[in-house]
């Protein structure tokens, strides 16, 4: 497959799911809506998602670097650092991000920001230290692929839904608790009412799960779209390749992480793969597609 063919690929496939997503956002909301007899919960779920997302949307950069006790570096205080990203940024046609280094000795990296005009890259000073130069700028291609995709957009986008989901089946399991509202139009839909109520009570359990499930998909999506646009952008998918490798098989741990910020990362920070094979059900819980996964795909573009 080739670098175009491959990163066309990702982007079908990533937004086929999302518009899966999205159609089962409006039946789950619909079902809850109807059990509950309640239109103004589900116009009430949408508002407090929103707001909760725009917040993370426009300050998950500053909260992440903070989290992660990085400090911003300038032109001269890692000159080879700064023109590896100065001269991508070029190529693709991005404007600068800030440069933020984690003291940390297991080499890792992430991009966060809203949009290209205020992203950050962050990387660690054992990922500066562990690879080589062709390898960093695999690294840094991929991360700078992340924020031209709007990859931040999208999974603000997505943690909207999530969070409806998630919020509409809290909400109609309490409801279901107190006894819910016995109205004269629940009376009166009779046979109808009782199916819609039956399915809504399996849905409030089951949905969340799909919609979690969703989310480590697309997300694995963009990680698969961000590697073949990483290797589109330095010509060199080997680098990249390469870097996966000395990343997911180094042992340090990244005391920098945690489960908030994990799904950020180039690689995850927590060795769930080290290259091993990882049965399909470990899968729909993975951020990160197999590291093996990664690899193939990488070395199969041309």
């Amino acid at each position: 497959m080739t670098l175009y063919n491959n990163v066309s690929s990702n982007q079908r496939k990533t937004w086929l799911l999302l518009f899966g997503f999205s159609l089962f956002i409006i039946l789950a909301a619909y079902i809850f809506a109807a059990a509950m007899n309640e239109p103004a919960i589900l116009y009430g779920v949408v508002i407090f998602s929103i707001i909760s997302s725009f917040v993370s949307y426009w300050w998950s950069d500053k909260i992440v670097l903070a989290m992660s006790a990085a400090h911003e570096i300038n032109h001269d205080s890692n000159r080879e650092l700064f023109h590896i990203v100065e001269n991508l940024c070029i190529t693709a046609g991005l404007p600068l991000p800030k440069i933020y280094i984690i003291d940390d000795s297991a080499p890792n990296a992430f991009a966060t920001g809203r949009d290209p005009e205020h992203a950050v890259i962050a990387v660690t000073s054992g990922l500066l230290d562990k690879l080589a130069k062709a390898e960093l700028e695999g690294v840094i291609a991929h991360e700078l692929s992340h924020i031209g995709n709007r990859d931040i957009l999208l999974a603000t986008i997505v943690t909207v839904l999530v969070g409806m989901v998630v919020l509409l089946a809290d909400w109609f399991r309490r409801w279901s608790f107190f006894g819910g509202r016995k109205s004269d139009d629940n009376r009166e839909g009779g046979q109808l009412a009782l199916v819609i109520t039956v399915v809504a009570i399996v849905l409030s359990i089951l949905a969340p799960l799909f919609a979690y499930l969703m989310q480590f998909s697309i997300s694995r999506k963009r990680e698969f779209l961000a590697d073949a646009n990483g290797a589109l952008l330095t010509r060199y998918p080997e680098g990249l390749a390469r870097a996966l490798e000395k990343i997911s098989q180094d042992t340090e741990p990244l005391e920098a992480a945690n489960r908030a910020t994990a799904h950020l990362y180039f690689s995850s920070p927590f060795k769930e793969d080290s290259g091993k094979k990882v049965s399909w059900f470990t899968k729909m819980f993975m951020t990160h597609p197999p590291v093996e996964e990664r690899l193939k795909a990488l070395r199969g573009i041309k």
